[in-house]
């Protein structure tokens, strides 16, 4: 292996896949990488999907058997771009192996898997990392400094919702999103993991309790097959409250349910000395208000080059898109393995975030009684 190559082999080459594949095609054209990223085996069961993925996307080979990936000699890290059912045996098949791993979130399906995720990269010596790609826009990097910075105040309130409506038509098949064996949870794991996630990285406090309710509209879709209906064994849509470490309080609202709403994921933060908002569906901008300014929210354009990861791209006011914040995490990451330091978020950020899912499925199970967040 020359000392420039990253050798990476990927898992999975659907929708994640696709986003995966862009960043480490694209991190190095960006940014002056210490190590190059090298696309060089895509793995998935159908071996004529697999090769046209592959040829699309631009990876040096296939395989069929994710096995075959872990065990290769010219594979340095193994990406995980899988239904959360296999998060755990991949990951921990690719660090016994010695590679280093990045995870899709959320890191696992039950929490007893992902403890057994972050005991293995504890030990091990390569590097993992987990995949919220969120805290990879450049606003929100912006808006978690501004907070650190105290231009905030201390943080009271805080709220966040991520609204899809690609599941409103009861025909929609029951995909693998659907059944809890594959997938754990629905919207609360799918997109609800995000904003949990996200809060947490810009207010730097840590959800301690929640309050919750998940709601299933429809129980039961046409099978794949289109031979019958199987039931709907998740979440629609997920509501909870929550408390920080930090004494603040926050709302959160996941659902695949909101009509008219393709990808709105959406955080406010109010402190005693000012607020800010930030809005997938605007996300080069940050909205900010002080006690300086009696006008309230003004607009903050996140493109100069001095803001989080902008200094590889465009000049100012060029905006980036959702597919960006991909290669920043390969940046990130490659950086990371690198110097020898822990990549963040970590296995550690990741089993966070399943524990707040846990104690929400709980807190709902028990008709919304308040439930505490296991400590990591």
């Amino acid at each position: 292996m020359s000392t420039s190559d990253l050798r990476v082999g990927m898992i999975g080459y659907a929708f994640m896949g696709a986003a995966h594949s862009h960043a480490w095609r694209n991190a190095g054209h960006v940014f002056d990488l210490p190590l190059r990223p090298r696309l060089t085996v895509l793995c998935g069961r159908s071996p004529e999907s697999v090769r046209a993925a592959a040829d699309r996307f631009g990876w040096d080979s296939v395989e069929i058997d994710w096995r075959a990936v872990v065990a290769r000699d010219d594979v340095d890290l193994v990406d995980i771009c899988t239904p959360g059912s296999s998060h755990a045996e991949i990951a921990l098949a690719a660090l016994a192996a010695g590679k280093h791993v990045l995870c899709e979130k959320p890191l696992a399906n039950t929490v007893a898997e992902a403890r057994s995720m972050v005991a293995a990269a504890r030990s091990a010596r390569t590097r993992a990392m987990v995949g919220f790609n969120y805290r990879r826009v450049p606003a929100v990097t912006y808006a978690r400094d501004l907070i650190a910075a105290g231009r905030l105040g201390t943080v009271h309130q805080v709220r966040a919702q991520y609204l899809q409506d690609w599941l409103v038509d009861p025909d929609h098949p029951l995909e693998w999103r659907l059944r809890a064996e594959e997938a754990g949870s629905g919207a609360l794991g799918d997109i609800g993991a995000h904003i949990v996630d996200l809060t947490q990285f810009v207010t730097g406090q840590r959800l301690v309790g929640v309050n919750a309710l998940l709601e299933t509209f429809v129980r039961s879709r046409p099978l794949p097959t289109g031979e019958g209906r199987g039931e709907v064994t998740v979440d629609d849509a997920a509501l909870f409250l929550g408390r920080f470490d930090g004494g603040a309080i926050a709302s959160y609202e996941a659902t695949r349910f909101a009509t008219g709403h393709k990808n709105a994921l959406r955080i406010e933060v109010n402190g005693s000395a000012g607020s800010l908002a930030f809005d997938l569906e605007r996300l080069n901008e940050l909205e900010f208000a002080d006690l300086s300014d009696p006008v309230g929210f003004r607009r903050v354009l996140v493109t100069e080059p001095d803001h989080p990861y902008l200094v590889g791209w465009y000049p100012p006011g060029h905006t980036l898109g959702w597919g960006d914040t991909f290669v920043h995490e390969v940046k990130d990451l490659v950086e990371a393995i690198a110097a020898g330091r822990q990549p963040l978020p970590s296995f550690e950020d990741g089993l966070q975030a399943q524990l707040v899912l846990d104690a929400v499925q709980r807190s709902a199970a028990e008709n919304g009684r308040w439930t505490e967040v296991e400590e990591v």
